[in-house]
Parts: C-alpha cells; structure tokens; sequence
C-alpha cells in the first residue's frame, strides 16, 4: 500500500471514529475538556472544533505549524514538550478530560513507542470517569476498555477505548 493510501485509510479511520464518539458523548453540547494530542496543521483539531464546539479543547505539540484558520486560540495551544506540559495541565482540566485525542505515531518506532508508554502512565490521572481515548496507536492500559470500531474500520488502524476508574 502507498503511503498517500495508508494517509488516506488513517484520516478516514480517524474521522469515523472521533465522529462515533461525538454520538456517545452528545457531541454539540459536551462542555467539560477535550485533549488534542498532536496538532500538525490542525485539519483534526479544525474537526474537533465542529464536533464539540462547547468543549474547551486543549491543544498539545511541541510546536506551532497549523493553517491559521486551524489554530487554537492562543491559551489553548499548550506548546513544548509533551512530558512537560501534558501533566502540568490537571489543574485546568476540573473533574478531567471527557475526550482524549492522540495522534503522535511518527511511523518511527523508537520514537512512538516511548511517547506510546508515557502516555499510558500519564493519561489516566488526567480523565474523568467514563472518559474515551481515540488514538493512532495501540496502549495497553488496565482501566481502558477497548470498545468496537465503527464499521469498516479496519482492526489495527485505529483505536477506541473507554476509561472507567
């Protein structure tokens, strides 16, 4: 499979699943956070955006390179490295996340899989109880519930769970 196709699979698989997640959580009027992980040029925040346009939706990446019209607003862009700011943040986060949102695969192993790892540690001490992670890579986590794909979405592609203390 080409690269551009595998690009393609992901995006599609991506959207189908936050959007399957919008559904469980009532999307439009979700008011408690979101966590982006991983803004890139923010087409996926941009979508995020729309879903839960009442939820603050706190932005992680090392640096800022999105299209202007796919920012966040300034005191939701959470810049630097994520082993820094991703654990600084619970004391804005209330009762915790409802939502995480992590793509940070760089196709590189040796580089995802300690960042993979970090968030497995990091992660549950900052979601509220019956929060869902939507990720491009698979983390093992006891509290975590696997949940099904929406269909069409093949296993391994992406990854839903749900959290419960």
């Amino acid at each position: 499979m080409s690269r551009l196709d595998s690009f393609i699979n992901r995006m599609v698989a991506q959207r189908a699943c936050l959007n399957f997640i919008a559904g469980q959580v009532n999307g439009p009027t979700l008011t408690e956070p979101v966590l982006e992980l991983g803004l890139g040029n923010g087409r996926t925040y941009d979508h995020l955006r729309e879903l839960f346009p009442a939820a603050p939706i706190f932005v992680f990446d090392r640096a800022m390179r999105a299209n202007p019209k796919s920012a966040p607003p300034e005191d939701m862009m959470i810049l630097g490295d994520v082993h820094d700011t991703l654990p600084a943040i619970r004391p804005r986060l209330g009762a915790g996340a409802r939502l995480v949102h992590s793509d940070i695969g760089s196709g590189v192993a040796e580089t995802t899989a300690p960042l993979v790892r970090f968030l497995e540690l990091t992660l549950p001490s900052l979601l509220a109880d019956g929060a869902y992670i939507v990720a491009d890579q698979p983390m093992q986590v006891p509290t975590w519930h696997p949940l099904p794909l929406p269909e069409d979405i093949a296993d391994g592609r992406y990854y839903i769970w749900r959290y419960e203390r």
